[in-house]
């Protein structure tokens, strides 16, 4: 899928009372609590940096709405390319503001001045195994480091903890994968380019009850201090200094995790229903 500059650009969100209540189940489902963000200027752009749950679909929405509404601050999110090569699904993201993850889009919207969303464990972290949670799994990726210091962009590192115990992994990919069928499947078809040896297969979870409907564990969203990249822009091609700062961004999400799991043993047992409790044990 190709976008072009302007399509990039020429979005208009839709009325914050139309998002508002687009999102009410979700809301009241998650409950969701977002921390760190009055300490911020939200107004400034900045490129926000963060953890992906299992499926990854629920906190980041609910985060995209939050912003808005009550921040009016619209974050325009980097899709992983697998979302653009399912009929019908990439189009109704892209009228939601996403728009593909490409260094040239990237670019386009920094130089717009635009904030951004982005993870970069992209579809891997999305689809989770067993004892993943929580868990960044970006590889020896810097993309979105080199991409900040050649526009000068500040980051925000955020965390979400709940969404990785909102569903229980059954089976996931190395299981798959270790099946003698998956591997006739994988000598004589082109499956493992079609799921990136195996990265892209999503796990077979359950919920509440033997259903996939997520348990309704608490959200909780953190956002740290923001990591300035101006000192050292025009550098992207440093390989050290892009790493130096990709760490540095990633030790500031898994410092927000752990913050936001301590927080939450307390918030648990001050603030969560009994139903929540009974429906949302944390294992």
């Amino acid at each position: 899928m190709t976008q072009k500059v302007g399509q990039v650009l020429d979005f208009q969100p839709p009325s914050k009372t139309a998002m508002r209540a687009m999102f009410a189940p979700l809301r009241t489902w998650f409950s969701p609590v977002f921390m760190g963000l009055e300490e911020l200027d939200l107004q400034k752009p900045a490129l926000f940096v963060g953890n992906h749950t299992i499926y990854g679909m629920t906190d980041a929405t609910l985060m995209i709405e939050h912003l808005y509404t009550q921040h009016d601050l619209m974050l325009r999110s980097l899709g992983d390319r697998f979302h653009f090569n399912i009929p019908g699904w990439g189009k109704l993201l892209v009228k939601n503001g996403m728009v593909l993850g490409s260094p040239e889009n990237c670019s386009t919207l920094m130089q717009a001045g635009r904030s951004i969303l982005v993870f970069p464990g992209g579809g891997r972290e999305v689809m989770r195994r067993k004892g993943e949670a929580y868990t960044l799994i970006w590889k020896k990726r810097t993309g979105f480091a080199r991409l900040a210091i050649e526009h000068g962009y500040d980051i925000i590192p955020f965390a979400s903890v709940g969404p990785d115990d909102a569903l229980k992994i059954l089976l996931d990919g190395n299981d798959v994968m270790a099946t003698r069928l998956w591997q006739w499947l994988a000598d004589n078809t082109p499956v493992n380019n079609l799921t990136r040896k195996g990265d892209m297969l999503p796990p077979l979870v359950r919920g509440i009850g033997p259903s996939m409907l997520p348990r309704p564990q608490r959200y909780y969203l953190g956002f740290g201090e923001r990591i300035p990249t101006a000192q050292v822009q025009g550098r992207q091609d440093d390989a050290d200094v892009a790493w130096a700062i990709r760490e540095q961004v990633a030790a500031a999400i898994e410092d927000q995790i752990e913050q936001l799991k301590a927080y939450r043993l307390e918030d648990r047992e001050q603030n969560w229903s009994r139903l929540r409790r009974w429906l949302a044990p944390i294992h």
